[in-house]
C-alpha cells in the first residue's frame, strides 16, 4: 500500500487546498469544528488522535460508513469459493495465520519444510506470520515504542510534516485517500520513505529525539529481512538460484513505513481504521503492538487476525501476485478499531523502483503445459493512471490486469 498511499497523495493536491478548517471558540476557549461544509478541512487538518483525545462520545458524520460497509455488517460473497466451509483449525471470525519460522528456513535440514509452509501460505491466505527472525527488542520494541510517542506529540509538531507532495520523504497525514474518501477512515499516520537511507533520514522528523535512530535500525533490519523472504518465496516458486528480481532488488528497490495510530474510537462500529485494499507492492511487513484490529479475507469472510507475540505479519502484494503469474495471491484487508485502547502499528512496504515494468516471471509461464499468462504488464505510471479513473476498492486494480484465460487452463 505504500504506492498507494503516494498516489493518493499526488490526487490530494487538487482536493486539498479547496477545503479550509473553519472553528469557532465558545466562552471557556475550547475549538470545537463547526457543523458545515468546512467541516472536512478541519478532519483533515487535525486527524483522529485530535477528535479522540477532545474527548469526543459520538462519531462525526464524515467517518460514519454506510450500513453495508460497516465491519458488523454481512459479508458480502466475493466469489463462488466463498461459500466452502473454513478450513480445518479456522474459527468463526478468527484466523492462526499460517507460521513461517526462519530458524527452520536457516537449517538445511529443516529449510524444505519452511519453504513449502511459505508456499501453502502465500497460494491459500496470501498472508502469513514470520518468527525468529533476529529482531531484538530493542529494534522492534523500539520502533513501536517511538512510534506511540510521536503521535503522543502536540499537534503543532506533527502537523510541520503535513505534505500533498507525493516526493515527500516525510508525510504526516489522516484516513485513507484524504481527496476522494466519501467517509473518512480512522486512522492517522507518519509515511516514511527508506530508500536512498542516507539521503532521506535527514529529512525525517527531528522528534522524539531518538526517532531517527530508532527509525533508521528498525528500516535496515526491515529491509534485510524482506530480502531473506524474498529469496525463499522465488525458490518455493521454483525460480532458479541467481535468477528472478533478487537480484536487482539487492541494487535498487522502493521501502516505505507508514506507522499508524488508530485511537479509541467512540464507536468503532460505524466506522474503520482502514477500508478492505490490497497492497501494490511484493510483499508488505507489519509490526503491531498487542491491540488486535488487522482483519484478512478468506473464503469469503472477514476473519481477524490472532497475533503470535514478537512476530510480523506478512501480506502478499499486488506485484507478487503478478509476477507469480497467480500463484500467489495478493487479498483484501482491512483494519478495525475498537473502543477503549488504542494501536500502533509499523507497516513496511517492499518492491521494485516505481519505474520498474512487472510481469509474470518467464519462468512460470508455459502455454503448452497448460499455464498461460495471467496478467499484463504493469507499471507505478498505469497504476495512476486507474486510481484517477476508479473508486479503487476491491482491488480492482489488480483485477483490471488479468488477461482471459482459456477455460482448460484456468482449471490447471
Amino acid at each position: 500500500m505504500a504506492i498507494v498511499d503516494l498516489a493518493n497523495a499526488q490526487l490530494q493536491q487538487a482536493g486539498a487546498g479547496a477545503a479550509a478548517a473553519t472553528m469557532r471558540e465558545d466562552d471557556d476557549g475550547h475549538d470545537h469544528e463547526q457543523e458545515s461544509s468546512y467541516d472536512y478541512g478541519a478532519c483533515l487538518m487535525k486527524g483522529v488522535r485530535h477528535l479522540s483525545d477532545s474527548g469526543i462520545t459520538r462519531l462525526p458524520d464524515r467517518y460514519v460508513l454506510p450500513a453495508s460497509d460497516r465491519p458488523g455488517a454481512a459479508t458480502v460473497l466475493i466469489s463462488p469459493s466463498s461459500t466452502i466451509p473454513a478450513a480445518a483449525g479456522v474459527a468463526v471470525g478468527r484466523v492462526k495465520l499460517p507460521v513461517v519460522d526462519l530458524a527452520g528456513l536457516r537449517d538445511p535440514s529443516h529449510r524444505s519444510a519452511v519453504l513449502a509452509t511459505l508456499d501453502a501460505a502465500c497460494r491459500d491466505y496470501g498472508f502469513f506470520q514470520v518468527v525468529n527472525h533476529g529482531f531484538g527488542s530493542e529494534v522492534s520494541g523500539g520502533m513501536l515504542d517511538v512510534a506511540r510517542r510521536f503521535f503522543e506529540l502536540p499537534l503543532p509538531e506533527r502537523a510541520r510534516h503535513m505534505s500533498a507532495d507525493v516526493r515527500a520523504p516525510v508525510r504526516y497525514g489522516t484516513s485513507f485517500n484524504q481527496a476522494k474518501d466519501a467517509v473518512l477512515c480512522w486512522r492517522d499516520f507518519l509515511k516514511l520513505v527508506c530508500q536512498p537511507l542516507r539521503e532521506v533520514v535527514p529529512r525525517w522528523p527531528q522528534q522524539p529525539p531518538d526517532l531517527r535512530d530508532v527509525a533508521t535500525r528498525y528500516a535496515t533490519a526491515s529491509h534485510a529481512l524482506f530480502m531473506e523472504v524474498m529469496a525463499a518465496a522465488l525458490e518455493a516458486l521454483g525460480i532458479p538460484a541467481g535468477g528472478g528480481v533478487l537480484g536487482e532488488l539487492a541494487a535498487a528497490s522502493s521501502h516505505m513505513m507508514t506507522v499508524n495510530c488508530y485511537p479509541a474510537c467512540p464507536q468503532p462500529d460505524l466506522t474503520l481504521g482502514m477500508p478492505p485494499h490490497s497492497d501494490y507492492g511484493l510483499f508488505t511487513f507489519v509490526l503491531q503492538d498487542h491491540v488486535e484490529g488487522l482483519q484478512v479475507m478468506h473464503d469469503g469472510r472477514w476473519l481477524t487476525v490472532d497475533p503470535v507475540p514478537g512476530s510480523f505479519v506478512v501480506n502478499v502484494g499486488d506485484h507478487l501476485e503478478i509476477y507469480s503469474n497467480g500463484r500467489y495471491k495478493s487479498v483484501l484487508h482491512r483494519v478495525r478499531v475498537n473502543s477503549t485502547r488504542p494501536r500502533i502499528s509499523v507497516a513496511s512496504f517492499h518492491s521494485l523502483p516505481a519505474e520498474r515494468v512487472i510481469g509474470p516471471a518467464p519462468e512460470l509461464v508455459d502455454e503448452q503445459a497448460g499455464n498461460p499468462r495471467r496478467y499484463m504488464d504493469t507499471d507505478f505510471a498505469t497504476f495512476l493512471a486507474y486510481l484517477a479513473s476508479a473508486d479503487g476498492k476491491n482491488k480492482t486494480f489488480l483485477q483490471s490486469r488479468k488477461l482471459p484465460v482459456p477455460a482448460a487452463a484456468a482449471c490447471v
